[in-house]
């Protein structure tokens, strides 16, 4: 029906005039809550830096096969069978057993049920493949055991790189996976990316170890050199605390020296190793290891049994907010290598920016000039509709913050098509309505309802695509399906809601006039 209430006119009055005030808030600068939101601007339209990040998984391989190592020869030593000549080389383990045991070790690695050696059900496959070479067995991850891992180190990383991002404050950073061992960073607005290479290029495994004087340590020692120096020392292997008990880290101003140091707290069992290390080792060097590199190693005067300390070593309060931000954020589960890097300037963003609000411009003034020429008044209330339908675009996506990238841009020029598509269909339909009915009113109605289901269709189909797009695409490819799907949406309320209402206005004040379209 062509039948509005004023209810329906105040909502759809007040609908169009909510998201007209929200799109308008991206030309000025506002304190209220919605008006300070803005739509923002995409690696390819701002400028920014581009990362490709590679995980590199050997030293994970590698720990997993020390930790198997200790636990096989547990775990066979309970059953009476000893193993020899445990190495790890290439990424494999490989020992020796007597020919008597052979077969049951064999076996206990071959069983779906196996303690010590997982079965990946659904790939009918184990975690590690064993072989036998000149009377040695061979362990190492199979093809599916190789997966997983990667799998699991990648989204760890994912997300520590995701955290020391956000703590930076970067503005809509894009941080996506890539293959089973690669990491995407995308970082609008940041043209110089070297803070954060650095930020990302650290594992920040930070470990707490006393000084020894010589290599009689029953854990063993190290020769391990000072970051700000070429001064060595040994240090034990046996780590008294480590990242994993940091609640908190933050740079401070020590009023004392006045120097700036990093304070962190530790949780309830990090404190008890700390205070009962510090207590049974007054007079000694505690180093504070970060990826290999001695921090500092300063004396120990006093138990600290309060669970807090401080890291000194000379820092700018640059560097102390980025090591804050490093141990909060956790350490990497594996060294990170940037295998490709983009910095795009500003100037490039801007000739995007003036290219796609060109091309923009173009399309829309096209639509509308041969709307108008085509249909006259109609088409002059068509483009009114489509205007509105641009801001409610753009509202919409300002309410969320979207990112608009130009693939987005291409997306909003395919919505001005589509809302002049569904109009032209319904003028259409009632040109032929109007051949045999003299009654204004029902033409137009007729016309507004036996095209609906044309366009419903053709908007759905659209609509799923662009769903489709948005779950399987990534980057340049979701932004192009999403404004493409918020503009269906806008494209039916303004054709069948604002487009219909200022033709029934129109055709009520002259419905005893003749009307063509």
């Amino acid at each position: 029906m062509l039948y509005f209430s004023k209810l329906r006119i105040f909502f759809i009055s007040l609908i169009s005039f909510f998201f007209i005030l929200i799109a308008s808030s991206n030309l000025f600068n506002s304190e209220y809550f919605l008006l300070k939101k803005k739509i923002n601007l995409g690696l390819d339209l701002q400028g920014g830096s581009y990362l490709l990040l590679e995980i590199d998984n050997s030293p994970v391989i590698e720990q997993k096969l020390q930790n198997l190592k200790i636990s096989l020869r547990n775990y066979f030593k309970e059953k009476k069978i000893r193993l020899n000549n445990l190495k790890i080389s290439n990424q494999s383990l490989s020992f020796t057993v007597s020919q008597e045991f052979k077969e049951i070790v064999l076996n206990e690695f071959n069983d779906e049920e196996s303690n010590i050696n997982p079965y990946y059900q659904r790939f009918k496959m184990h975690q590690y493949d064993v072989t036998e070479k000149d009377n040695q067995l061979f362990l190492k991850f199979s093809r599916q055991g190789l997966v997983e891992l990667k799998t699991s180190s990648q989204d760890q990383a994912l997300e520590i790189v995701r955290r020391r991002i956000d703590e930076i404050g970067t503005n809509e950073p894009n941080i996506l996976k890539r293959g089973n061992d690669r990491i995407l960073v995308e970082l609008p607005g940041l043209d110089d990316p070297m803070r954060i290479k650095s930020l990302l290029g650290k594992t920040a495994n930070l470990t707490f170890r006393f000084v020894t004087n010589n290599n009689e340590d029953s854990f063993g020692a190290e020769k391990l050199e000072y970051e700000d120096s070429e001064d060595e020392a040994v240090v034990s292997k046996r780590i008294i605390l480590s990242g994993d008990n940091l609640l908190d880290a933050q740079p401070r101003m020590d009023t004392e020296t006045n120097e700036t140091v990093v304070t962190f707290t530790l949780d309830r069992v990090g404190a008890k190793r700390f205070g009962k290390a510090t207590s049974t080792g007054i007079g000694k060097q505690l180093a504070i290891v970060l990826d290999g590199k001695i921090i500092s190693a300063p004396v120990i005067r006093d138990t600290i049994a309060s669970g807090s300390g401080q890291i000194s070593g000379g820092f700018t309060f640059q560097s102390a907010t980025d090591l804050a931000l490093l141990l909060r954020s956790g350490a990497l589960p594996a060294p990170l290598n940037i295998i490709e890097e983009r910095t795009v300037g500003p100037d490039l963003g801007q000739d995007s920016i003036n290219a796609g609000v060109i091309a923009l411009i173009i399309g829309f003034l096209l639509v509308v000039i041969f709307i108008l020429v085509k249909y006259k008044i109609f088409g002059l209330i068509t483009n009114i509709a489509l205007i509105i339908n641009l801001f409610l675009l753009v509202g919409i996506l300002t309410i969320f913050e979207a990112t608009l990238t130009l693939p987005g841009i291409a997306g909003i020029i395919l919505t001005v098509g589509m809302a002049v598509d569904a109009n032209v269909l319904i003028f259409e339909r009632i040109k032929e309505e109007l051949k045999g009915e003299k009654n204004n009113l029902i033409a137009f109605d007729s016309g507004y309802s036996k095209s609906r289901t044309a366009i419903l269709d053709a908007n759905i189909t659209t609509l799923l695509a662009a769903i489709i797009l948005f779950f399987m695409g990534s980057g340049p490819i979701k932004g192009f399906s999403l404004t493409l799907g918020i503009g269906i949406f806008t494209t039916l309320f303004s054709v069948y809601f604002i487009a219909r209402l200022l033709t029934v206005i129109y055709i009520s004040r002259n419905k005893e006039k003749g009307i063509k379209i």
